[in-house]
């Protein structure tokens, strides 16, 4: 690294996106309804579009959990001074890179290395 990793911006910026997942969670989750089968109430149609709105939220709520869980795991670094090193290899994580994705936990080098086998 060139400069000094800027450690309380990436804080804030983990801190920032954490609250955000959080809103989002929150939204995902008022808005994940059991779906009511009774045809009585609901033709089939809207009852096939509940369903795969449930499962776009579903789906939605599974993603954000995981990203927080990254965002949890990010902090923990960031507590423990590990943040912004590569878990892998040991070298500095480029800020370029932790500014497109503070949670990122391994520099670019090793996360392709993992990519592509």
């Amino acid at each position: 690294m060139d400069k000094p990793l800027d450690l309380a911006y990436f804080k804030a910026l983990l801190d920032r996106k954490a609250a955000e997942l959080e809103r989002l969670l929150e939204g995902a989750e008022a808005r994940s309804q059991s779906v009511e089968l009774d045809q009585s109430k609901v033709g089939r149609i809207s009852r096939m579009d509940a369903l795969q709105q449930q499962a776009m939220n579903d789906a939605i709520r599974s993603r954000t959990k995981q990203e927080r869980v990254r965002l949890q795991l990010a902090l923990k670094r960031w507590h423990e001074g590990e943040y912004g090193w590569c878990a892998q290899c040991g070298e500095p994580i480029a800020p370029g890179r932790l500014e497109f994705d503070p949670a990122a936990s391994l520099c670019i080098s090793c996360a392709s290395l993992g990519e592509s086998g």
